[in-house]
């Protein structure tokens, strides 16, 4: 899985922290023996309280960053969305099966020049309406193959963590 190859490689983790994929490949890569590297996620917020939605954080974020950003899902380029967060910190954006809220990450980094890449076998199914321009993988041999293109040497955590 996604989450255990990050966790291989010593990468942080950052997702949305929500439900499903995001939470999947954050306890993936949280129940990795010996990892470096933190499972973060930056967080929709309430505009005015600053809290977040329902199920957020999932239980394998190790550090939230919460926000007053309540944009996500079909408004998650909009400028009040997180996205732009998630998508402008991460080195390298690995986009997964999703809907609205994950095309929306790939069109903002594409248009921010960010890198990223498709993990999925077929796009019209899996991410219907996936912007162009983003290089398509279908295994995890080729999202690590990927990394070490885009990465290289910068794939190092920012801390250690005693095994």
């Amino acid at each position: 899985m996604l989450g255990e190859l990050l966790a291989r490689r010593g990468c942080h983790l950052l997702t949305g922290g929500g439900r499903g994929v995001m939470a999947a490949v954050s306890q993936a890569f949280v129940e990795t023996p010996g990892r470096a590297g933190l499972a973060l996620a930056v967080l929709p917020g309430d505009a005015t309280t600053g809290e977040p939605p329902p199920g957020y954080p999932n239980p394998w974020v190790e550090l939230a960053i919460r926000t007053h950003l309540p944009a996500r899902g079909g408004r998650g380029a909009d400028p009040d969305s997180r996205n732009h967060l998630n998508v402008l910190t991460a080195d390298g954006l690995v986009a997964l099966a999703g809907g609205s809220g994950t095309r929306s990450e790939v069109e903002l980094a594409l248009r921010h020049g960010r890198p990223v890449c498709v993990l999925v076998e077929d796009v019209e199914r899996e991410l219907p309406g996936c912007p162009p321009g983003a290089p398509r993988v279908t295994s995890l041999d080729d999202v690590g193959d990927w990394l070490e293109e885009v990465l290289g040497s910068s794939m190092r955590p920012w801390v250690e963590r005693p095994p």
